[in-house]
């Protein structure tokens, strides 16, 4: 470590003395147990947890149910070291994560505190000549919250909070590290993110905030809003820069200390950046320099996205809008709730970032919600967001609980979001902030007040609080750091347990699941907003396989139920549903396939629902996206980024056009649902068959479908036909090719007497790529699910998909395997040949 650091900065030397440098102290570290004087070796960026995981000192957390075997860690104190040399200079140290209570010592010297997760910080320090030590000491997050709870033995209603004593509101620290109804209690310390060693000569270029002041086809009016740390008083130019306008510059004298300067510019014919599915992510790319005389003394350079964003959220015929304008259009939002992919966070690697992004461009998402208990992400996270075109709405990492409101705790706060506003605030892809998840509503329905036995004035303050904190101190925050950005308290605004409240702002839904009412009831549970809904299932056999042996695969097993977070309800919940819509599933395998099923029919019919139904719903955020460990969850992508059955349906729900059947006012309705900006010509198909394939009638006509609306496109009353031994299938045809299709069924798939279909596979490799295609003889198979035996990395182009009688499926599988293997491999389930008689 000495070598290559000095060798680093021996280089750095060589540069002529007005540049800036920056070096990441990535290798070299140790750490121990404070209460035990062994050095081991560390990863930084990285965890204590993962750290004793690599040495083999704690079973894996994720295996069996060791969860519970490794609670002794975040009850005791750890230190981490490194060493590097470097020549005698004024520098800067940058800690970009600190996990959470931290004193950070060079050489011996105590040289500053952490004491908030979710805030960078830099130290100015001046280093000896040769050998320095970076030393930090980690307390346990339980021994420095325990003292906060025992001053006035006040319990906080943080029901997820997996200990009797709920410290997690105590600390500036992800909330879902304390547990939640699906993850585990895994509380961590460590250098989370980055440590850098930062030196500049002059002046220091502490931020770049791009305001764009006004956008015309003819011209984007902007300013760079630079703030500055300046060293040395003298004159100093400013220079704006980039390939796709003039550039800009100011010349200033600059007295020593903290200073602004605002360097405006313009881009003609600028080119709008538009969320996915109606346009490109333009992103204009520019530099800030900052020069004393010829000499360059720092740069920075970002990307801009040029568009108008607007939450509109206001009185209207209906109730409370709450929708989206993206460049004066309203966009009905398609997305989902995001939660960090991992409880111990340094191992989201950068592809699996964009993976993740990737997977929801392809689903045709537009927007995510980075969910209040979880994160705030890192660059890469929003970088991708702009690139993909997907909005973000991002929560304040408050949720589910009162939070302390004493001069200290608010202090966090506003460092906090002082931190990430600032951090965020030029990414194209931010649609708003919100305060928090689920309080206000908690504070009204959920029985708090009784159920933990406040005092009147417990309450009182706890809810003066809550009003300091959200209604005031955010607000403010976002007012002055991020002007123009819709700022809201809490979401929902409006409860679910009330038909009035349907008709006001956003909505968290859970009659289906948590009020255990049928799939049925999202067809007229129908907000202007739903930004939570879902049902759980689990993942496929080869995830199970990861975690439980063969011998405890058994939903009851002991295995099973540490992986199940949501005791309550959980498995019952999907049993109930499961055996409400379908027959018994014939063994553990099917099981799991039959839950994803449930899960995905079921949650497909609120969908789509909601896309029905727009102008009156404008977004639809289902909860969740993804996974932080293997196990059952509301995800419709699991741990190791295996597409569930859900996420499949989610990318023909989220189609631009979508075709959508319904049973409405005693006759079967079809609507065609356009988000685009232009009306479309089509041919729409529609068929009555029965389950072999005899079309009973068909009508085919051409439609044309207006600009972003939802229209009934057809209809009928189903008079005497035997409902349970028919299907309609709808097709849409754009220019002579295939569009979209659906199917509908008219009962659920239990009273459905199925024939034994028989599906024929025909595997090639068609100029490297490992093509599938299925014909079924004669009979429909519902929910064909596809998989290889031995390669749990395999993704399917589809899956869970009907086979119709009178047709084919052609499949793409990204696969290491050859086309034979996968002939060999492939494995075939459907509701036929998973389901007993």
């Amino acid at each position: 470590m000495r070598k290559i650091l000095w060798g680093l900065l021996l280089v750095i030397l060589h540069i002529p003395a007005f540049a800036q440098t920056k070096i990441e102290l990535n290798s070299g570290w140790e750490f121990r147990r404070v209460d035990e004087n062994v050095w081991r070796t560390a990863k930084v960026p990285g965890t204590v947890h993962t750290d004793l995981l690599s040495h083999q000192l704690i079973p894996d957390p994720f295996q069996g149910a060791n969860e519970k075997g490794v609670q002794w860690v975040d009850k005791k104190d750890w230190e981490y070291r490194c060493n590097f040399s470097a020549p005698a200079a004024a520098a800067v140290l940058e800690f970009t994560g600190l996990d959470t209570y931290a004193d950070i010592y060079l050489n011996n010297v105590l040289i500053g505190k952490a004491s908030n997760m979710f805030v960078g910080k830099e130290l100015p320090v001046k280093l000896k000549p040769g050998n320095n030590q970076l030393r930090i000491l980690f307390h346990s997050p339980i021994a420095q919250d325990m003292p906060k709870f025992l001053q006035d033995r006040l319990v906080y209603p943080a029901g997820n909070d997996a200990s009797d004593i709920p410290l997690s509101v105590h600390a500036r620290k992800a909330p879902y590290h304390y547990g939640w109804d699906w993850g585990p209690r895994l509380v961590t310390s460590g250098i989370w993110r980055p440590v850098y060693l930062k030196t500049w000569n002059k002046v220091n270029l502490r931020d770049s905030w791009i305001k764009q002041q006004q956008l015309t086809d003819e011209k984007a009016l902007l300013e760079a809003s630079l703030s500055l740390d300046v060293q040395q008083a003298g004159v100093y130019t400013v220079l704006v820069k980039g390939p796709d306008f003039e550039t800009k510059q100011v010349v200033k004298t600059l007295s020593a200390g903290k200073q602004q300067i605002n360097v405006p510019f313009v881009i003609t014919k600028p080119e709008r950046w538009w969320p996915n599915g109606l346009g490109a992510q333009k992103l204009y790319a520019l530099e800030v320099a900052v020069m004393s005389g010829k000499d360059t003394l720092q740069t920075k350079h970002q990307r801009i996205g040029l568009r108008t964003i607007e939450v509109v959220n206001e009185a209207d015929n209906m109730g409370t809008s709450f929708f989206v304008k993206v460049n004066g259009h309203p966009v009905f939002m398609k997305g989902a709730n995001y939660i960090p992919s991992d409880n111990f966070l340094p191992r989201v690697t950068p592809s699996r970032y964009a993976q993740l992004f990737n997977d929801m461009k392809e689903a045709n998402f537009n927007m995510v919600r980075v969910w209040g208990g979880g994160i705030y992400e890192n660059d890469q996270f929003y970088d991708l967001a702009d690139e993909q075109g997907i909005l973000v709405w991002q929560d304040f990492m408050f949720a589910c609980t009162f939070y302390p409101s004493d001069k200290n705790f608010l202090q966090q706060v506003k460092e906090e979001t002082n931190y990430n506003i600032t951090r965020l605030r030029n990414h194209p892809s931010l649609a708003l902030w919100c305060g928090n998840n689920e309080i206000a509503v908690a504070i009204k329905n959920w029985g708090w007040k009784d159920g933990y036995a406040y005092s009147e004035t417990q309450w009182q303050q706890m809810l003066k609080g809550y009003d300091t904190l959200f209604s005031k101190l955010l607000r403010d925050e976002v007012k002055t750091l991020d002007p123009g950005r819709f700022y809201f308290p809490s979401s929902p605004i409006s409860n679910w347990g009330k038909a009035e409240d349907f008709r006001h702002g956003d909505n968290h839904y859970w009659g289906v699941w948590h009020g255990m009412e049928w799939f049925e009831a999202f067809n007229t549970h129908v907000p202007r907003f739903m930004s939570e809904y879902g049902f759980q299932s689990f993942p496929d056999i080869h995830t199970v396989r990861k975690y439980a042996e063969p011998g405890q695969w058994d939903i009851n097993s002991f295995v099973m139920l540490s992986h199940q977070k949501s005791f309550t309800r959980g498995n019952a919940a999907i049993k109930t549903y499961m055996d409400h819509y379908y027959k018994e599933p014939k063994d553990f395998p099917s099981f799991l396939y039959l839950s994803q099923v449930l899960q995905a029919e079921g949650m497909k019919i609120g969908m789509e629902a909601h896309r029905r139904a727009m102008p009156f719903c404008m977004g639809s955020l289902y909860w969740q996206l993804n996974d932080c460990w293997p196990g059952a969850s509301w995800s419709g992508i699991d741990y190791y980024g295996r597409w569930k059955a859900m996420h499949y349906f989610v990318k023909k729900a989220y189609e631009p056009v979508l075709i959508s059947t319904v049973k409405e006012d005693g006759k079967i309705k079809t609507y065609v649902v356009n988000d685009g900006l232009e009306d479309e010509d089509l041919e729409l198909k529609i068929q009555l068959m029965d389950v072999e394939g005899k079309v009973i009638w068909e009508d085919i006509a051409p439609i044309k479908v207006k600009a972003n609306s939802s229209t009934v496109q057809h209809s009928f009353t189903t008079g005497d036909i035997d409902s349970a031994k028919v299907i309609l299938y709808s097709k849409l045809v754009r220019n002579n090719k295939f569009l979209t299709e659906n199917v509908f069924y008219f009962v659920p798939a239990k009273l459905m007497p199925l024939p034994k279909a028989v599906i024929t596979t025909d595997v090639s490799d068609q100029n490297g790529v490992i093509t599938i295609r299925l014909r079924s003889t004669g009979k429909l198979a519902r929910n064909v699910c596809l998989m290889l035996e031995k390669d749990d990395e395999a993704h399917f182009s589809d899956n869970y998909f009907d086979l119709l009688p009178i047709g084919e499926k052609t499949i793409q599988v990204r696969t290491k395997l050859t086309a034979a293997a996968v002939r060999e491999q492939l494995r075939i389930m459907h509701l036929g040949n998973a389901c007993k008689e």
